[in-house]
């Protein structure tokens, strides 16, 4: 029996990835390292963060990649990636939406990426894990291409934390009989409000050295100290 096919419509796929493209020239077109990006680099960069999550996303669901079946794509992450690097400066002073930017495509692509698992016919929890791989896959692709340390490995806004939020409510209201466009859709707005949260508040998961430390204080602490018998 053929499985159904879950076709993302085109206009907000490559919404996700002009936004994505944005996203990774602005960050290239600032990038401080032993060499400096020419033209080329940043542009690769941009189509990275703009690509990058939907090829990982149909990847790990062993289909063929949706951003190498039509020129669109990849014109739109060119495209993309020279507006984020002639108006950089102009963005740079639009911080706020960039932000907000930033958080909507993190939700689409997360949204993008457990809907189509669970339409292909994996169950909730691996379906979560792809949409969460397809939210952040750009990012990674980035800092590993620059050098840099992986972002979400270290202490953040909650990156990943609201990819998975939001892909687990998606996931969660599926499985519950609502329709899958509107579990998208609410995926999108709950991730973009955590993640705008976290950074607006700078909310992030606690550091694991301090963890450390915590337990370290708190075993220390039950130790009973056995003091010498008064003369």
């Amino acid at each position: 029996m053929t499985q159904p096919l879950f076709v993302i419509p085109l206009w907000a796929d490559l919404l996700a990835v002009g936004l994505g493209g944005v996203q990774g020239a602005l960050f290239a077109s600032g990038f401080v390292g032993r060499q400096r990006l020419d033209l080329l680099g940043v542009t690769l960069i941009g189509i990275v963060m703009g690509m990058g999550g939907g090829l990982i996303r149909d990847l790990l669901l062993n289909v063929a990649p949706t951003t190498l079946q039509s020129n669109w794509y990849l014109l739109t992450a060119v495209g993309a990636s020279l507006v984020g690097m002639l108006l950089a400066g102009v963005f740079r002073r639009l911080n706020a939406v960039i932000v907000a930017l930033d958080a909507v495509v993190i939700g689409l692509f997360g949204a993008f990426g457990t809907a189509k698992a669970l339409v292909i016919g994996l169950p909730l929890v691996p379906a979560v894990f792809v949409g969460v791989c397809a939210a952040v896959g750009g990012g990674i692709l980035r800092d590993v291409i620059l050098g840099l340390p992986v972002a979400i490995m270290h202490v953040g806004s909650l990156y990943a934390v609201a990819a998975g939020v939001g892909c687990a409510v998606l996931a969660g209201a599926a499985a519950l009989g609502a329709p899958i466009v509107a579990a998208a859709v609410a995926c999108v707005i709950v991730t973009t409000v955590i993640r705008l949260l976290a950074v607006i508040f700078d909310i992030s998961l606690p550091e694991q050295r301090a963890l450390h430390r915590r337990k370290v204080a708190i075993e220390t602490s039950a130790i009973p100290i056995i003091h010498p018998p008064a003369d």
